[in-house]
């Protein structure tokens, strides 16, 4: 049963970091800037949920170019029309609107570590259903500082609704009661360092600390604090990093999601394989 729920487990990261690349392409802007609706070369994305779901390549330049296009294209930005040139040959080679294959992999991993760790427990399934969510929002924030309120405040939601759900099956080794209590702790903590210094923490780390208190929550206050607390470890550890090979200065700014989020997974799974 338990290589069961790893294959299960994979499948289910494999398929859902397939889908990330995509969203984080068109996610990935400037505050003032819109959602992205179309791929380098102009192609308006197509697929469920107004295409947003689907594969990190654009059918549409794969349907067009039958050979390698004559120059690079620049897959953050979006392809800037020449008259000069042939439609034809306007197309970039069908190649991924961003690197798609470290978020999947990371999805994987992420995935199949929640389902060894938590076993057949009735909150593996919101692990499971927040983790492609989490890694979306690392993968945003990496490369923009940016951390999207369509993605931040449902995540916080759907905690609240699955952990709850999970609380009334049989099973369980986590307290809901808790997980709002540690929602509330960790975001209020966010915001408090918010309002004492707007220019080192974002109003996305806050909103994306409500999600990630009650996620750690769930299994006590001694994970709500270890997980917290790894979040600005692993931020300061890289900062340092950053600053003894002069790649930054002590002002640089740093995105700061992806190291919450790789605390909260990290006292989430200490949690689980204590509970």
């Amino acid at each position: 049963m338990d290589l069961v729920l790893l294959a299960v487990a994979a499948v289910w990261g494999g398929a859902t970091g397939l889908l990330i690349p995509r969203a984080a392409y068109r996610f990935a802007v400037e505050p003032e800037e819109p959602w992205r609706t179309a791929c380098p070369a102009g192609h308006a994305f197509t697929g469920p949920f107004g295409g947003w779901w689907g594969p990190a390549r654009c059918t549409s330049c794969r349907s067009r170019v039958q050979a390698p296009a004559p120059y690079e294209a620049d897959a953050s930005a979006p392809y800037e029309a020449d008259a000069s040139v042939p439609y034809a040959d306007k197309c970039p080679a069908p190649v991924p609107y961003a690197p798609g294959a470290l978020a999947p992999l990371i999805t994987v991993l992420a995935c199949v570590a929640l389902a060894a760790a938590t076993g057949a427990r009735p909150e593996l399934a919101g692990w499971l259903l927040l983790a492609p969510v989490a890694v979306l929002l690392a993968t945003i924030d990496r490369r923009v500082h940016r951390l999207p309120d369509p993605l931040t405040l449902p995540l916080a939601a759907a905690a609240v609704l699955l952990l709850g759900g999970a609380s009334l099956l049989p099973g369980h080794a986590g307290s809901w009661t808790s997980g709002l209590l540690g929602g509330l702790v960790l975001g209020g903590f966010y915001l408090l360092l918010f309002l004492i210094n707007p220019n080192g923490m974002g109003f996305g780390d806050v909103k994306l600390a409500l999600a990630l208190g009650i996620a750690l929550g769930w299994y006590g206050w001694e994970v709500l604090f270890l997980g917290g607390f790894a979040g600005f470890l692993f931020g300061a550890v890289y900062g340092l990093g950053l600053v003894l090979l002069r790649r930054a200065g002590r002002k640089t700014g740093i995105p700061f999601g992806p190291f919450m989020i790789a605390g909260a997974f990290t006292g989430v799974l200490l949690g689980a394989l204590t509970a």
